[in-house]
């Protein structure tokens, strides 16, 4: 997935759409990471419902699925959120009609810009393979979601 330099919003959405439609996914969100405020900053989303965009906008650092991945610097799943008890989904994700998630951080090297996240309807594990993919996509486009 080739993006420009300086991608513009469109860009970003026309990857979140390829990214998720190759997952078979039907969600998707990307933050930037905000080292001013320790927060998520969305950028791009897809299939995330309109009551939810005012919560998506700005996520704390550990805070659901998304702010977990960034705290953690791991990827963080979730088979079927709508039954989850874990604790890691904020309230109101149930919202989104997702079962399987997965959220990573985007990275370059050790320096965090954010996160990628993708979601299924139904329950739904992804393997070891669909991990490593979608982290290696997170890493390709680190250096172009750095704040500019």
């Amino acid at each position: 997935m080739n993006l420009p330099d300086s991608p513009t919003a469109q860009d970003w959405s026309f990857f979140l759409e390829t990214l998720t439609a190759s997952f078979g996914c039907v969600t998707g969100t990307l933050h930037r990471y905000d080292p001013a405020d320790k927060h998520l900053k969305l950028v791009a989303q897809l299939g995330i419902p309109p009551q939810l965009m005012p919560v998506i906008q700005s996520i704390p650092m550990g805070k659901g699925i998304a702010g977990a991945a960034a705290e953690r610097r791991q990827p963080v799943e979730l088979c079927n959120l709508q039954t989850d008890t874990s604790g890691v989904a904020r309230e109101g994700a149930r919202q989104t009609q997702v079962q399987g998630s997965l959220a990573v951080p985007v990275l370059a090297g050790n320096r965090l810009c954010g996160t990628l996240g993708i979601g299924k309807r139904e329950a739904y594990d992804f393997t070891e393979e669909e991990k490593q993919r979608l982290i290696d996509l997170a890493a390709s486009v680190a250096d172009r979601l750095l704040p500019v």
